[in-house]
């Protein structure tokens, strides 16, 4: 009963704040415009065969991992004329149900980087926004893209194929050598990483040395322990699938079935080919081996999928080829070494539901490309490093606005057997329903276009008091009431960890932050 009455008292405070300021967070979301688009070049080559000149001489940077974020930060510092050596595990062209939405902000950031060439004949499809389904109903959510430039919005796509053009574009400079290869160690001394172990594709043991070694090996990460405090956690499952030969309800519109238990998404990878993930809580999932899978997916999952999607569906499921992919979930946690930097899903990861990976990826790199610019000498490990905290303050108020939404939507979304987290999601998608300002703010955060920490506050919270409204009119009763309390416990029960995890101090106010305002080491000047 206290904490309820304790939820109810500090949900009540912020949701009254969140009516206050709501008003006046308009058309904000959408003040910066976007830069003019640059095209750059590309280099075509066999997939899995991608090339570069070798360097002359050491590297500046070694990157681990030629990834979204290995690929684009390779790019990204050779063109800013740093030696880089990569070295991936494997450079074919990656298989994976994930990865495969990049939202507009995120489009932004890879305009800004020089690479928005890497979504062209890859056949990407435009996204304009989100269609909402629940119960039969549904609402769509366009995004804010009026004044912006008529080329941004989001871009959806085959992952591998995405990967491999960033891959090739990064290797077309010759400074920029990617290599094959599996690291096996971090090589450290004194305190002081110096550069990785590793295997090439022929199996030799082999070392490669540099002032800074960036660990972007992804969300099963190997080499993350020494460098941040990881805690991973793994909330469901994605089971994948590819439908074809249909049209989505909402053409170009990434599609968001609030279903039992968990939400199932609907988006286009191609001009042919939908993508759909199921979401299944916990860490397992049906056998495939034994039909258990087959069974889950049509008896279950199918009477929820909309009519026009339907028999497209179960044409996938009997074709069998059906992946499963573990959705993580681990907040920032660096442990400042001299010599390394963490990036990527290796070091943050959250609920892949609202497609904010690549967008924090890419602007994590912008934020470490602004800050290593003034650099021309990386060898003073110590310097360098008590210089680039500030990266884990900058990049915060992105990174932990995405994170947060992330979270928090997906266990809005989700079933459940309490009354008052169902009339939350009711509200939710009532709320969103309303359009206006109702809808833009929500989506603008979601987008990336509006990385703000209070305005998704500001929203979250006004779900709450709406769905405190539904309840208590025109009648309240006790019973309505309770229940109405219970949810703005809920709600505050929701969001709060999350935003701990995340942290107040440099989610809400990184100015005050000292690392907020690190000089460039002295040397450099």
């Amino acid at each position: 009963m206290d904490l309820y009455l304790l939820g109810w008292i500090l949900s009540s405070v912020l949701s009254l704040f969140a009516l206050y300021c709501l008003v006046f967070d308009g058309n904000r979301s959408r003040a910066n415009a976007e830069k003019q688009i640059q095209r750059g070049y590309s280099v075509t080559t066999d997939a899995g065969d991608v090339k570069s000149e070798k360097l002359n001489g050491d590297a500046d940077v070694i990157i681990v991992g030629a990834g979204i974020a290995g690929a684009a930060l390779a790019h990204t510092l050779g063109k800013d004329g740093r030696r880089v050596r990569v070295i991936e595990r494997d450079l074919s062209e990656p298989d994976r149900i994930v990865g495969e939405l990049l939202q507009p902000g995120g489009y932004l950031k890879l305009v800004e980087l020089g690479l928005a060439d890497c979504v062209d004949n890859i056949d990407a499809q435009k996204v304009f926004g989100y269609a909402l389904f629940k119960d039969g109903k549904h609402t769509r959510l366009s995004y804010p893209l009026e004044k912006f430039h008529a080329d941004v919005s989001g871009r959806s796509f085959h992952n591998g194929r995405f990967i491999q053009r960033m891959r090739e574009k990064a290797a077309s400079l010759l400074n920029v050598n990617l290599e094959q290869g599996t690291v096996t160690s971090l090589l450290e001394e004194k305190g002081t990483i110096k550069g990785v172990q590793y295997k090439n594709k022929d199996g030799q043991e082999l070392t490669a040395y540099a002032p800074l070694t960036i660990v972007c090996d992804g969300c099963f990460s190997n080499l993350r322990r020494s460098l941040c405090n990881p805690k991973v956690d793994n909330p469901s499952c994605f089971v994948g699938l590819v439908l074809e030969n249909c049209e989505l309800p909402c053409a170009n519109h990434g599609h968001v079935i609030l279903g039992d238990p968990s939400p199932i998404l609907f988006y286009p990878i191609s001009s042919t080919e939908i993508r759909c993930l199921v979401d299944v809580p916990g860490q397992k999932v049906p056998s495939i081996s034994n039909g258990d899978m087959t069974k889950y997916l049509k008896l279950t999952v199918a009477p929820q999928v909309p009519p026009e999607l339907y028999d497209a569906f179960i044409a996938a499921v009997d074709k069998g080829n059906i992946r499963t992919m573990p959705n993580k979930s681990m907040p920032a946690d660096p442990c400042p070494t001299p010599g390394a930097v963490l990036m990527g899903d290796a070091f943050n990861m959250r609920h892949p539901l609202t497609g904010g990976g690549m967008t924090v990826a890419l602007s994590d790199i912008v934020v470490l490309r602004n800050l290593l610019r003034p650099l021309r000498d990386l060898n003073d490990a110590p310097a360098l490093c008590k210089y680039l905290e500030s990266f884990y303050t900058l990049r915060k108020p992105v990174a932990s606005t995405i994170n947060t939404l992330a979270g928090a939507l997906y266990k809005v979304f989700s079933s459940s057997p309490d009354q008052a987290r169902r009339e939350m999601r009711q509200a939710c998608f009532d709320y969103l329903s309303l359009g206006g300002l109702f809808s833009e703010g929500p989506i603008s955060l979601l987008s990336g276009l509006n990385p703000r920490p209070l305005s998704l506050v500001l929203h979250f919270f006004a779900v709450a008091v709406f769905g405190v409204g539904r309840l208590l009119l025109p009648f309240p009763s006790p019973k309505r009431v309770w229940i109405g309390a219970r949810l703005l416990s809920a709600a505050s029960g929701i969001i709060l960890p999350i935003i701990k995890a995340e942290g107040i101090r440099q989610m809400f106010f990184p100015v005050t932050v000292p690392a907020y305002y690190r000089a460039p080491p002295t040397s450099q000047e």
